[in-house]
């Protein structure tokens, strides 16, 4: 009678998370959700051994605790599923975090680097551009004509080192979406993994739950 009430504490609780457990919509709703579930499965493992105890105490001690198990097989696979799901959401949230602080970070890149371009920085003065001194039949016009020629390269130098400067962020930038991007893919495909293994248990612990509450019953009508 004792390891009745027992297994049956086991599938009644199984059958509470199962309604409990709905989709998880927040990261403070995962972690409830994991806290709860080791709380559970501490409780499932405590609640086996006392059926284990029973059990040994009966006549049919093998049937009594093979019942025990799968009751305990398909509790501890819902709490699985609940685990996964809560990773699951916890690991996609932190993914979407990064990839919009990398874009943010990208957009304050790409703005500085337009600003920078727009605005190039005053040329430093060389000692070695100064003019030389020139001879006296050197003209004024002339003088003018080579200072404005060297302004010009300065310039024209400035310009082309401003539109490196901003290829390089561009690429710089696209090499980070692109290995956020393939984080993300992965961290995805091993949560599917997980999340179908994890189905597949419990649609088999259930199965094996259900043939053995028959053959119970059949046992019983006989």
């Amino acid at each position: 009678m004792k390891a009745t009430m027992l297994m049956g504490g086991l599938l009644l609780a199984g059958g509470v998370l199962a309604q409990a457990a709905g989709p998880v919509r927040s990261v403070e709703q995962a972690d409830a959700q994991l806290a709860q579930v080791a709380k559970d499965r501490a409780a499932a493992e405590s609640e086996y051994a006392a059926s284990e105890q029973v059990c040994y105490a009966k006549f049919f001690v093998n049937n009594c605790l093979d019942k025990a198990k799968e009751l305990r097989r398909a509790r501890l696979a819902e709490l699985r599923t609940m685990e996964i799901d809560a990773n699951y959401f916890k690991r996609k949230h932190d993914v979407g975090l990064r990839d919009r602080e990398l874009e943010d970070r990208n957009q304050r890149d790409a703005v500085e680097s337009a600003s920078r371009a727009a605005n190039p920085p005053a040329p430093r003065v060389n000692p070695a551009d100064k003019p030389r001194p020139q001879p006296a039949k050197t003209l004024p016009a002339q003088k003018q004509a080579e200072h404005a020629a060297r302004e010009q390269q300065h310039t024209a130098q400035a310009a082309a080192e401003a539109g490196e400067r901003a290829k390089k962020v561009e690429e710089y930038r696209q090499k980070q979406a692109e290995a956020a991007e393939r984080q993300k893919r992965v961290a995805e495909k091993k949560a599917d993994r997980e999340a179908k293994r994890a189905r597949r248990e419990a649609d088999e612990a259930a199965k094996k739950a259900a043939e053995a509450e028959k053959a119970k019953q059949k046992a019983q009508a006989k």
